[in-house]
């Protein structure tokens, strides 16, 4: 992977939150193709869970200061970054006062999801594009993981599909287990439907639970892996069924050469 730009978009990273199986992956695959030589950019959403003193993370004044328009409203964007210690590995955190400032990642202290954990998410994704665009650095495959990441891909393909920056792109997705209770606002497809994406496209938005999302993002995805042994079979056979390119599941102690070879693959 020596040189090649590889871009990771996590809902979550481990040390800036709890270890689990995406905040793990989260972490591991881009130490991986870091230590073979590759370029690697990681980006998370900044939680108010996340102790900034403690990971010394600080604002990138450059890159900040947009705004991004979600359900037409504008959201001012704040961009932070840090290093994770001893592996010269930078993260950039994707930050707004309105939707992650919440001392929590996605629900509250009883376990209630969010009621705007829909529009976090197409926040977090236009976030990410529209810094990775400032930056001028051009990935050769973006890699996603965890559902609050799950929007970019579909934004890739309609809202900024005329991104020449972007056009020789490959989008990646791992699909986990790792879901959440009921559904996200239903009116999510109609804020959606607000940045020009087509609801033909996204069907399975009209009722947006965890399934529904992950087929959406795995229809907009160039390759597939799948990172959680027990995934549901309604996704599984999904993945199989979709025609995409797709890695079945590898354990963590063996992942480095399938994931390795299914990158090359892909490019």
């Amino acid at each position: 992977m020596k040189d090649k730009r590889i871009l990771y978009v996590s809902s979550e990273v481990v040390p800036y939150l709890a270890e689990n199986e995406v905040s793990l992956m989260s972490y591991d695959v881009p130490k991986m193709v870091n230590d073979q030589g590759g370029q690697i950019r990681i980006f998370m959403p900044r939680y108010g869970n996340i102790n900034e003193r403690r990971h010394q993370l600080h604002e990138v004044i450059r890159l900040s200061g947009m705004n991004l328009v979600v359900n037409d409203l504008d959201m001012p964007l704040i961009i932070k970054v840090a290093s994770i210690p001893k592996e010269r590995i930078q993260v950039y955190f994707i930050d707004n006062d309105e939707y992650f400032k919440r001392k929590a990642t996605f629900a509250d202290e009883d376990g209630v999801m969010y009621p705007d954990n829909d529009e976090r998410a197409i926040f977090f994704a236009k976030g990410v594009v529209e810094t990775v665009k400032k930056l001028n650095w051009v990935p050769d495959i973006i890699h996603v993981h965890g559902w609050m990441a799950a929007m970019l891909p579909i934004y890739m393909k309609h809202f900024y599909k005329n991104e020449a920056l972007f056009s020789d792109t490959k989008i990646v997705t791992s699909v986990y287990s790792q879901s959440f209770e009921g559904t996200l606002d239903v009116e999510m497809i109609n804020k959606i439907k607000l940045d020009g994406i087509p609801e033909e496209v996204v069907p399975y938005i009209a009722t947006p639970d965890y399934d529904s999302i992950m087929k959406s993002t795995i229809n907009h995805s160039d390759a597939v892996i799948i990172a959680s042994e027990g995934l549901s079979a309604s996704l599984t056979k999904f993945i199989e069924s979709s025609g995409k390119p797709f890695l079945p599941f590898v354990p963590k102690d063996t992942f480095a050469e399938a994931y390795t070879v299914f990158y090359n693959e892909m490019l």
